[in-house]
């Protein structure tokens, strides 16, 4: 087996999901503000559905810490960088063909390469 999902540190998931939302907050406040440019959808399910995301984002970066048997700091951020490099190849493409703004692609991919990162250093730490 490649992973042994009762090894999994479950506080650092739990503080993973949390440390994601308190860095959205922070990240989509700042660099946002108030505009609500981009058709942001209405009503409370954009956070419930963001909160499930953070939760499994920490669960799936754990355990590819685990898998990756990276041990500390150094070592986890690498596991998270390269997630975040992935995502941004990603919405690379879709900018390349017109489905994402140059601007959207701009907060996107410094938000994933940044939260990965810390996600990955966090687990790395932790496991």
């Amino acid at each position: 087996m490649l992973f042994n999902v009762s090894e999994l540190h479950y506080m650092a998931i739990i503080a993973g999901g949390f440390l994601y939302m308190i860095y959205g907050t922070i990240y989509y406040s700042i660099l946002l503000g108030k505009n609500k440019e981009g058709g942001q959808s209405e009503g409370p399910l954009k956070y419930i559905i963001s909160v499930i995301v953070a939760f499994i984002s920490s669960f799936f970066v754990a355990l590819l810490v685990q898998v990756s048997s990276a041990e500390g700091l150094i070592e986890g951020a690498a596991v998270g960088i390269i997630i975040g490099i992935l995502i941004m190849i990603v919405y690379l493409k879709n900018t390349l063909f017109g489905l994402v703004t140059k601007k959207a692609f701009l907060l996107v991919i410094g938000d994933h390469l940044i939260i990965f990162t810390l996600l990955g250093a966090l687990h790395g730490l932790l496991q």
